[in-house]
């Protein structure tokens, strides 16, 4: 495993994370599953396992909680994220000072620890002035319920508001951003995200760097059953176009010569930009961590890199 400091931070976090989105607590007796994948990971050195409240209404957090007991926990980088509703009432939502500071509590007594080392603000609240959203994040951050905050698929603009109000009044700023990142959605990434942050110092930790599963290959020959986008039907629509499937297809060949995956190949195309600290990968078996696990320290060459874009941008 490769490390890479957090954006301008001196964390250190692994090159391949573990993420439990769409992932854990679906399924109720999903525990024994849970334990292995993240031992798997933790075994392959990943170091970063990213949660939120609201994956699963909060039993992924609990079952990779328990899994993560386990292991020391100064040899863990732990984080959560806030903004989704997680009931009926009108307060329990979005990123007023209210509900941060109550999400944080919950969050730390369902993973089962005294601290997250991030803690995401999971989208941009319009209908919350930056100075308050700010100055929670801070807060939080000052009464030792996390070492750093971040956002999620937050405008560029808005990232910028928030780094330049914090850096101006003596606060703490976010230090990495978590945009959806892969070689089929990259536009606003590439345009829009990281000529911002890599200049500012702040982070990307990418999710779904494999695009749902597509870039695996699993999609090859049609649609599995059971597959993630088999069964939703609209990021199905969104991802499996012919055109994409053809895409990785063609992919293939490249990373069978390099002696590696596509999935291990789409993960080091990621990583080639020195803006990104880490991506973001989901497993249902052990197998599937194993894979990703070995992206980590794959460096493509200039002339990998123009045989993929050659593909990529058809």
């Amino acid at each position: 495993m490769e490390y890479r400091n957090l954006g301008r931070s001196g964390l250190k976090v692994s090159e391949v994370a573990l993420g439990g989105w769409e992932t854990y607590g679906i399924n109720q007796d999903a525990s024994a599953m849970v334990r292995e994948i993240v031992t798997a990971a933790y075994e392959g050195g990943v170091n970063f396992f990213d949660q939120a409240d609201i994956y699963a209404k909060g039993r992924s957090e609990e079952l990779m909680g328990a899994a993560l007991r386990e292991f020391p926990r100064h040899t863990l980088v732990i984080s959560s994220k806030v903004y989704w509703p997680m009931s009926d009432d009108v307060n329990d939502r979005g990123l007023s000072r209210k509900h941060i500071l109550h999400s944080i509590d919950g969050s730390l007594r369902r993973l089962g620890t005294d601290h997250l080392d991030i803690y995401f603000a999971h989208r941009y609240d319009p209908d919350v002035p930056m100075e308050e959203i700010v100055m929670a994040f801070d807060q939080v951050i000052r009464d030792g319920k996390a070492l750093y905050w971040g956002t999620s698929m937050w405008p560029a603009a808005r990232i910028a508001q928030a780094v330049e109000f914090a850096r101006a009044n003596g606060l703490h700023a976010p230090v990495t951003e978590q945009p959806e990142y892969s070689m089929i959605r990259r536009d606003r990434v590439e345009g829009e995200i990281l000529p911002y942050t890599e200049g500012a110092g702040v982070g990307l930790v990418v999710w779904s760097p494999l695009a749902m599963g597509l870039l695996t290959g699993k999609y090859d020959a049609g649609k599995p059953e059971g597959a993630r986008l088999t069964e939703k039907e609209n990021w199905g629509k969104n991802f499996l176009t012919e055109e994409n499937i053809q895409k990785v297809r063609d992919l293939k060949p490249i990373a069978d010569d390099l002696g590696i995956t596509r999935a291990q190949l789409a993960l080091a195309w990621i990583l080639r930009q020195k803006g990104v600290s880490s991506v973001i990968t989901g497993a249902t078996k052990v197998q599937q961590i194993e894979d990703t696990v070995k992206a980590a320290g794959v460096r493509l060459s200039s002339d990998v890199i123009e045989q993929i874009e050659s593909i990529l941008k058809r």
